[in-house]
């Protein structure tokens, strides 16, 4: 498997490096599309259904890391939305983990109990059957209540995005595979039948992969070195943090009591498994693998799907190219160069082309639009004004002059409450779709 590292090893640092290193710049957030992301509907409250918000990449959910929300920084989205009378849960799955992976432990977070990756699919993998065990934060997720079927609204960052829509596929498809040839102990995300998502909204969610770089290298050198200064700077040598555990137990590698955080790192990187299977997020994040995931995770007939994108560059005008706005994460500033400039050779899979090079540090806004490359899904734009339609992506806009961190940092006071009412806005349309 090719292992494209400059951009891996970026998205890495930029959302962990979210906990440690707050933005103190000024900026202005601003709609470059008609239909955006935030107007008020005047649809009428039809639904209270938990919102489920799911981090990407490196991310963390329900824990904080130093004092350091992935939703919000400082501050908790969670918190500002419980304050205004929604039930938000943000749960913490694998942060390094392929997305099926991931969806199978969104799963059993939502609705309790021990994670099942499936015995088929498992098997092709090369990794154990069964995961942690959840006590689940809404079992009654799919059960009949008074005002009906007990459903979610799903909201994904960057991976998360991808993640949610393997859930749904999951959920009201099933695993073929494990449907053929597990007749006795089958999970039941992966009998599938089960419509129980509302809506989903992806946030800056690489659909189509990212730009990758022809380097090739290896991962653990870069990984252990960066994570090491960290552990230096913080104090962190035996961190029993949640958001320091990457994880991983399905392939062996659980963070143990004694272990340094140092000595885990190197050990996760280092393991052999980055050369042996595409059951990674290095794969699922990777264009190929975007594509192939869209071949077979498609948008559901009967599902809600937003989609909102970042952007954070602008055209030189001399090479055309597209180039950093001066507001954007000197951490991504190498990545988004490269990404505003990148074409790819006769013959690649995925063409990539100029209409690719606007971009939020991380992903290119043609990318978190929806998926195109191996998809069927239709998109369209989102009218604020028309009732949506459900099966097909209703992309809301780009939020301009916003990188792919600030988007969920919200550190900065002036662009706090921008983005902050962005979400509450969110949320309320979610709330007042037609169920």
């Amino acid at each position: 498997m090719r292992k494209h590292i400059k951009n891996f090893l970026t998205l890495m640092l930029s959302i962990t490096l979210l906990a440690f290193a707050p933005s103190t710049k000024s900026f202005a957030v601003t709609d470059n599309s008609e239909n955006s992301s935030t107007s008020s509907s005047s649809y009428k409250l039809d639904n209270n259904y938990p919102i489920v918000m799911v981090h990407g990449l490196f991310g963390w959910g329900n824990d904080e890391l130093f004092g350091i929300n992935y939703w919000g920084g400082h501050n908790s989205l969670k918190d500002l939305l419980t304050e205004k009378g929604y039930t938000v849960f943000t749960p913490t799955i694998g942060s390094i983990s392929s997305n099926w992976d991931r969806a199978c432990e969104l799963y059993a977070y939502l609705k309790g109990g021990t994670v099942d990756y499936g015995e088929e699919h498992s098997n092709k993998a090369g990794h154990s059957r069964y995961g942690r065990t959840y006590p689940g934060v809404y079992p009654e997720l799919g059960t009949e209540g008074k005002n009906g079927l007990k459903k979610i609204h799903l909201i994904g960052h960057s991976m998360g995005g991808e993640t949610i829509r393997v859930l749904a596929q999951l959920l009201e498809n099933g695993d073929p595979n494990e449907i053929k040839h597990n007749t006795t102990d089958i999970s039941p995300l992966l009998a599938g039948n089960h419509h129980w998502i509302e809506s989903i909204t992806t946030i800056a969610t690489p659909h189509d992969g990212s730009q990758e770089d022809e380097k090739k290298d290896t991962l653990e050198p870069h990984y252990h070195k960066f994570f090491a200064a960290i552990a230096a700077a913080t104090g962190v040598t035996h961190s029993d943090n949640p958001c320091f555990d990457f994880r991983m137990d399905q392939w062996g590698l659980k963070k143990q009591s004694y272990e340094s955080f140092d000595s885990y790192v190197h050990r996760v990187f280092n393991s052999n498994l980055w050369k042996q299977t595409k059951d990674l997020s290095i794969w699922d994040l990777s264009q190929e693998g975007a594509k192939e995931l869209n071949s077979w995770v498609k948008a559901q007939s009967d599902i809600y799907y937003f989609s909102i994108s970042c952007l954070d560059t602008h055209e030189d005008s001399l090479t055309k190219h597209q180039i950093p706005n001066i507001n954007m994460d000197p951490l991504l500033l190498k990545s988004s160069i490269f990404m505003g400039q990148y074409t790819t050779t006769t013959g690649a899979q995925v063409k990539v082309d100029s209409s690719w090079w606007p971009n939020d540090g991380i992903v290119s806004v043609i990318s978190a639009i929806a998926p195109h490359q191996g998809s069927k899904d239709k998109i369209v734009n989102y009218d604020p004004d028309s009732t949506p339609e459900k099966g097909v992506w209703n992309y809301m806009g780009v939020i301009d002059d916003v990188d792919h961190i600030e988007v969920v940092s919200q550190d900065n006071p002036i662009y706090r409450k921008v983005l902050q009412d962005k979400f509450i806005d969110l949320a309320k349309m979610l709330n007042q779709l037609p169920s």
